[in-house]
């Protein structure tokens, strides 16, 4: 943890003079600060316009970065001039290197299944139709997966252009579409007999309506917040194109995926007593239905590794460029964009890696309940399909509450380059200390675009559903293939629109984690945000602990 300075005693309880954060004219409380077990030293960073003489401390800044001759403040500092790494930098390497190791098995794999795949082309169809395959997914699944991504990708980047456009309705339009299309969706499927899928929207669907009603009255709060990131979004760093970059990497893993997901059936899958495979015999390795599943199971856990490790470097990238605009205001640090994002993956990319495993893990048992509940309702098994749900409910409140906290040890990672635990630990008990958690529950930007993103996966979904029910393929006359194909496509379109989403809540999240770390910021440099922070929810001025 940062050392002690300037703030001791700032932070050691004595009552603030009069007025003394009321610059805006605001209502003024006459309680003096609670006082704490312990104080937080303030980023390294001069506030801009201090006259106090920062030195090169240890969290203080190296003046001469600021000072160029007498004049001063001739040049801007560099990002990482601004925000300085204390050693050890290289954080949390082992998880690092296991990355790099399971992603060089994935290509590995991949290559191999896409190799015995173009040797039988002829066999599984050069487009929808005309494939001999009548036991495993085929050139027709690929087709359909190019069409979702392709959806994924115009809905995604819509849903972004309605945020910067539409910003004080964006919540409702968000709410409401999302609903509105969760029970379309069960009402279809359940009139088409497909009951798993019908019943588990139709159950999701109720869930969000609760939800949403009762988020109805912190909807000013979450819309203050989600202006201020679209303005800073605007104005600092390139938060907008490491969104569209970020959104195209996406989809070509989902397309990479994808096509790696159709190939191992090609090349693994044993055939039936009809119809044989010819890709057995084609390169390395002979057929089994085991190593079908340990395949499968193998790569989708390595891209929910993957897209979660690109989604977190996106937010510490971006947290990067918010945490500037914050702690250095007119004195934004140059490059700040490409300086936070070379700190992503050199010093702080074992960190990122180590906690993307821990989501990744979670995912992958989550979406092993899926298959398997999905698997039990179509043997009519009601009591272990029921016995999965409840499971996948368990486990999906466990993944909410790890991304909770990555979100924000993420961000405090961007600035200082901790550890992974020494972050999540030192975080979560900053933001309890300060109140900032009050703040957090009251605004509703994370839980809004994880529902706008489940809603582009219902799209995918339904789009999944409708194709193989008019192409009706050969290897899916039985609609046994149907539940693993769209819950993919429900996959592939939520894992798009999280990382296309991923700049405006990284910016949000940072915004909390700065003002945890030092409130005063807040109330002296940007008494605009304040005020309006105070006017929408007045219990601001209580729940900040400054």
């Amino acid at each position: 943890m940062a050392q002690r300075g300037q703030a001791a005693d700032y932070y050691s309880g004595v009552p603030a003079p009069p007025n003394a954060y009321n610059q805006a004219g605001g209502p003024t409380y006459g309680q003096p600060p609670p006082v704490y077990g312990q104080d937080y030293a303030p980023p390294p960073g001069p506030p801009p316009g201090s006259q106090q003489p920062y030195t090169s401390g240890t969290h203080g800044y190296n003046q001469q970065a600021y000072t160029n001759g007498v004049q001063g403040y001739n040049e801007k500092p560099t990002f990482d001039q601004t925000f300085r790494v204390q050693k050890p930098k290289y954080n949390d390497w082992w998880a690092g290197l296991l990355f790099i190791a399971v992603f060089l098995g994935y290509v590995a794999v991949s290559g191999i299944a896409i190799h015995g795949y173009s040797n039988t082309i002829g066999f599984n169809g050069g487009g929808i139709y005309g494939s001999q395959n009548d036991f495993g997914l085929d050139t027709n699944t690929i087709v359909l997966f190019a069409f979702v991504l392709t959806i994924a990708v115009v809905l995604s980047y819509a849903y972004m252009w309605a945020a910067r456009t539409f910003t004080k309705q964006f919540i409702w339009i968000t709410g409401i579409l999302n609903i509105i299309f969760g029970f379309v969706t069960a009402i279809y499927m359940l009139s088409r007999r497909y009951w798993s899928g019908g019943i588990v929207f139709l159950l999701f669907s109720i869930f969000y309506v609760i939800c949403f009603i009762s988020w109805i009255p912190r909807i000013p709060f979450s819309v203050l917040m989600l202006r201020t990131a679209i303005d800073i979004s605007k104005r600092y760093g390139h938060v907008y194109l490491v969104s569209l970059i970020g959104g195209l990497l996406a989809a070509a893993l989902g397309a990479w995926y994808s096509v790696t997901l159709v190939a191992i059936y090609v090349k693994y899958h044993p055939g039936d007593n009809t119809v044989g495979n010819p890709g057995c015999a084609t390169g390395a390795g002979g057929c089994s239905q085991g190593k079908v599943i340990g395949l499968i199971v193998f790569v989708t856990f390595a891209m929910y590794w993957i897209s979660e490790w690109l989604k977190n470097t996106i937010h510490v990238t971006i947290s990067g460029v918010y945490g500037s605009w914050y702690f250095a205001g007119k004195s934004f640090p140059r490059g700040a964009t490409r300086g936070a994002f070379k700190r992503a993956v050199t010093y702080s990319f074992g960190s990122i890696s180590l906690g993307s495993l821990i989501v990744a893990i979670i995912q992958g048992l989550r979406q092993i309940c899926s298959v398997a509940r999905n698997s039990a309702s179509q043997d009519g098994n009601i009591v272990g399909a029921v016995m999965f749900c409840v499971l996948q409910c368990f486990i999906s409140v466990l993944e909410w509450a790890v991304r909770f906290l990555n979100r924000y040890a993420f961000s405090y990672i961007a600035l200082y380059g901790k550890s992974y635990v020494v972050a999540a630990k030192e975080t979560w008990r900053m933001i309890k200390d300060r109140g900032i958690d009050a703040l957090i529950n009251e605004c509703l930007i994370g839980p809004v675009f994880s529902m706008g993103a489940t809603f582009i996966g219902y799209a995918c979904a339904l789009l999944a559903y409708l194709y193989l029910l008019f192409t009706s393929p050969a290897y899916n006359q039985d609609g046994g293939y149907t539940p693993v194909v769209v819950a993919f496509a429900f996959l592939i379109g939520l894992q798009v629109c999280q990382i296309f989403t991923t700049p405006l809540v990284s910016g949000v999240d940072t915004i909390f984690v700065a003002m945890a770390w030092d409130p005063e910021v807040l109330m002296r440099d940007h008494p605009d945000l304040y005020q309006q922070m105070i006017q929408v929810y007045p219990h601001v001025q209580q729940a900040i602990h400054a």
